[in-house]
C-alpha cells in the first residue's frame, strides 16, 4: 500500500507503521506475511489487530519489539517510534528524525516499548522465581541494587493484585490467572509508553479473562500507556479497543473506530468475522462463519487474497488488488471499484 492511513485527529502518535513488509524464507520460497501494512497508535489509545492465525499479527508485533528470529526478514518499511525508526536502532544510540528522543535498541526495547507474550507459562523462566526475573530487568536499564529493584517488584504485584508473598513462587506455584498478572507486572515494570499484548487472555476461562482485561483497562487509565492488542477474538476486542484493525493473509484490509467496526463493517471478511462469533444478547441467529482456508502465502491468490472465500466476489477482484482507503471519515477499507459501500461513503 502506498498510504499511510494517519486518522486526521490523531496529532500525538506514539508509533506509526509505514508500508512494512516481512517475509519468511522458506526452501519453497518467501511467505509474504506482512504485505504493505501502515498503521498508527496514538498516545494513550487501545488500537486492536484481529484476524484469523496465520494473518501476519504476531510479526508485526515481534517486528516492533525486533524479536523477530530468522527465516524472517524485514524486506521494507519503517516503524517509528516517536520519530525514531526502530528498524535501524543497534547498539549505538540512533537520533531521532523529529527532535524527540534518541534510543538504541537496548534503551528502547522493554523501557520503551514492552510484550506480553501468548502463553505467560512459555513467557516464564520456570526455574527462576518471579521476583528474580522481575529484578533482573529492572536492574537491566535501572541504576538501582538488588532491594530496590525487588521493591519495584513488590510494588507491581501491588498494581496487579497479586499478594506480596507470592514473589518468590516459582511460575508453575501460581494460577493461570496469576501467572499472566505476573508477566503484565514484568512488561510494567519499566513504565513503557506502548504495551504490545499478544493474546493476552489465551487458554483463560472467560471470567478470567474479564478480570484481567479490566485490570489492563484500569492500569491504562491510571499510567496512560497505549497499547496494541492483537487477538483473533473480535468480539473481545470490540469492547477493549479504541481503534480497529483488520488482518487477512498479510494485508490490512479494514481500520476504523471500534464501534464503526461492529455497526458498520464494509469488508466482506470483516462482515463473516462478525458473524462468526454468538451474542449472548438479543435474537439468536445461525452462525454463519467464513467458508475455506486462509491462502498460501507462497503463491497467494491474484488479486484480492479474500477472494476465494468471498461470497460477494466480484470479476474484477480475482485480477487486480484492491486499494486501501478512506470510504468514511476514519474508516479505511480495502476496496475495488463497484465494491457496495454505505450511503455516503466515498469509493
Amino acid at each position: 500500500m502506498d498510504i499511510n492511513p494517519t486518522p486526521s485527529t490523531q496529532t500525538d502518535v506514539v508509533l506509526d507503521i509505514r508500508d512494512l513488509y516481512v517475509e519468511y524464507l522458506t526452501p519453497r520460497g518467501p511467505v509474504q506475511a506482512v504485505d504493505g501494512v501502515s498503521f498508527t497508535i496514538g498516545r494513550g489509545e487501545v488500537f486492536g489487530l484481529a484476524g484469523e492465525s496465520g494473518c501476519g499479527k504476531s510479526t508485526i508485533a515481534h517486528t516492533i519489539l525486533r524479536v523477530l528470529r530468522p527465516p524472517a526478514v524485514v524486506t521494507g518499511g519503517q516503524i517509528l517510534y516517536k520519530g525514531t525508526d526502530v528498524l535501524e536502532l543497534g547498539d549505538e544510540v540512533k537520533p531521532s528524525t523529529a527532535g524527540g528522543p534518541s534510543y538504541s535498541l537496548e534503551s528502547f526495547r522493554w523501557a520503551e516499548v514492552s510484550m506480553v507474550f501468548q502463553s505467560a507459562m512459555n513467557s516464564l523462566n520456570p526455574v527462576v522465581r518471579i521476583s528474580d526475573q522481575i529484578c533482573d530487568t529492572v536492574m537491566k536499564h535501572w541504576k538501582v541494587n538488588r532491594q530496590q529493584a525487588r521493591d519495584r517488584a513488590a510494588e507491581l504485584f501491588d498494581i496487579v493484585n497479586i499478594d506480596k508473598r507470592r514473589l518468590d513462587a516459582y511460575p508453575h506455584e501460581l494460577s493461570g490467572g496469576m501467572r499472566q498478572r505476573a508477566v503484565i507486572a514484568m512488561a510494567l515494570a519499566l513504565k513503557p509508553s506502548l504495551l504490545i499484548m499478544d493474546e493476552p487472555t489465551t487458554a483463560l476461562d472467560v471470567v478470567v479473562q474479564k478480570d484481567i482485561l479490566q485490570q489492563i483497562e484500569q492500569l491504562q487509565e491510571q499510567l496512560g500507556f497505549s497499547i496494541l492488542f492483537i487477538t483473533h477474538d473480535l468480539s473481545l476486542m470490540v469492547e477493549f479497543s479504541d481503534r480497529i484493525g483488520i488482518m487477512y493473509a498479510g494485508d490490512l484490509v479494514e481500520m476504523a473506530p471500534a464501534g464503526e467496526i461492529f455497526n458498520n463493517p464494509i469488508h466482506p471478511y470483516t462482515q463473516g468475522l462478525l458473524t462468526s462469533f454468538p451474542s449472548i444478547t438479543g435474537e439468536r441467529r445461525r452462525l454463519t462463519g467464513i467458508p475455506g482456508s486462509p491462502p498460501n502465502l507462497i503463491t497467494p491468490p491474484p488479486g484480492c487474497r479474500f477472494h476465494p472465500r468471498c461470497t460477494k466476489c466480484q470479476p474484477i477482484e480475482t485480477v487486480t488488488a484492491p486499494r486501501f482507503e478512506e470510504v468514511l471519515p476514519g474508516h479505511w477499507v480495502a476496496v475495488h471499484a463497484g465494491m457496495p459501500l454505505p450511503t455516503g461513503a466515498k469509493g
